[in-house]
C-alpha cells in the first residue's frame, strides 16, 4: 500500500526538522532481531540512547533526478520519496548497511561489492558525498521497494528541538553484517525486543520514549515476513502531556497501535 507524506502531515510548523528512521530485522533462532547503535555521549539528541539508525533528511535527497535511481517510486511523492531516501543514507553511513541494488538486479549489493565501495560510508559521514553522486557513479538503485512504513511520531510542541520523523522497516541483506561508524554512533548489537526491552527495563540500556514504543510495536512480530505485513496504515504519533496532580504523564492517542501507555516523566522528559 502507497502512503503519500503529504496526506499525513498534522503540524505545518516550520520548525519541524524532517527525519527517518529505519528498523533492519533479521530472522535468528533467537527469534527476530533488530539492528540498533548507541548514540555518542556528545550528540545533541538522544546522547548515549540505543537507537535505530536514522536522522536528519538532507536537501540533497530532494534532489528529482533520483528516481531515476530508485526501484519503487512510482506512487510516492516528492517528500515520501526523500524521507525514504534519508533513511537508506543514514543506515549506510551509520551501519554500513545499504538497501540498493546494482543496477537492474534483482538482489541487494553483495557483501564484495559493498567492501569495494567502503570510501563512500566515510564521504556520507564527513557530508562529501549525496545520494545521486553515489548512485551514478556506481551504477545503484536504491531500494525504497524494500521499506515498509513502520510509524510516524512527531516531536511534542514544548521541546526545545522537534523532529517529524517516519520511521520504515526493512529486511536486512544477507551478507550484510552491520557495524557502528564509531562518530555518530559508538557500539552497535543485533537484539530481539525482548532483550531490548529486558536491558531498559533493568536499566542497563538507555531507550527513549518513541523507541521503546516502536521496539514494543515490533515484539507483535514474530519474524521479519509479520512485520513487514504490519506495516501501512500509519497513524501520525504526537505525544501530549496530562497532568495528574503533582504528576505529569507522557501519553499518545489511544489509536495509534501502541496501547495506551502513561510514562511518568514527574521528575523530566
Amino acid at each position: 500500500m502507497t502512503e503519500n507524506i503529504s496526506d499525513k502531515s498534522v503540524d505545518a510548523d516550520a520548525s519541524l526538522i524532517p527525519a527517518a528512521t529505519v528498523l533492519i530485522v533479521r530472522d535468528t533462532q533467537a527469534g527476530l532481531e533488530v539492528f540498533m547503535v548507541v548514540r555518542h555521549h556528545q550528540i545533541d539528541f538522544a546522547s548515549g540512547a540505543l537507537v535505530f539508525p536514522g536522522g536528519k533528511i538532507d536537501k540533497p535527497d530532494f534532489d528529482p533526478a533520483l528516481r531515476g535511481h530508485c526501484v519503487g517510486a512510482e506512487g510516492l511523492d516528492d517528500n515520501e520519496l526523500a524521507y525514504r531516501l534519508g533513511s537508506i543514507r543514514e543506515a549506510y553511513e551509520e551501519c554500513g548497511i545499504l538497501l540498493a541494488r546494482e543496477k537492474g538486479a534483482d538482489s541487494f549489493v553483495s557483501a564484495a561489492r559493498l567492501q569495494e565501495i567502503a570510501g563512500w560510508r566515510d564521504r556520507f559521514n564527513n557530508r562529501e558525498a549525496t545520494m545521486l553522486a553515489f548512485a551514478e557513479a556506481e551504477s545503484l538503485e536504491f531500494a525504497v521497494d524494500a521499506l515498509g512504513h513502520f510509524a510516524h511520531w512527531v516531536t511534542p510542541d514544548m521541546m526545545k528541538k522537534r523532529f517529524d520523523t517516519h520511521f520504515y522497516l526493512a529486511r536486512a541483506p544477507e551478507d550484510h553484517i552491520g557495524a557502528h561508524d564509531g562518530s555518530e554512533s559508538v557500539d552497535s548489537v543485533w537484539i530481539t525486543p525482548a532483550q531490548a526491552l529486558k536491558d531498559a527495563d533493568a536499566g542497563t540500556r538507555t531507550i527513549i520514549f518513541p523507541t521503546r514504543m516502536n521496539i514494543e510495536k515490533l515484539a507483535n512480530s514474530a519474524n521479519v515476513d509479520a512485520a513487514l505485513a504490519s506495516c501501512g496504515g500509519v497513524v501520525t504519533v504526537k505525544p501530549f502531556i496530562e497532568h495528574d496532580g503533582d504528576n505529569r504523564f507522557l501519553r499518545i492517542q489511544a489509536n495509534a497501535g501502541y496501547g495506551d501507555p502513561r510514562e511518568d516523566i514527574t521528575g523530566g522528559m
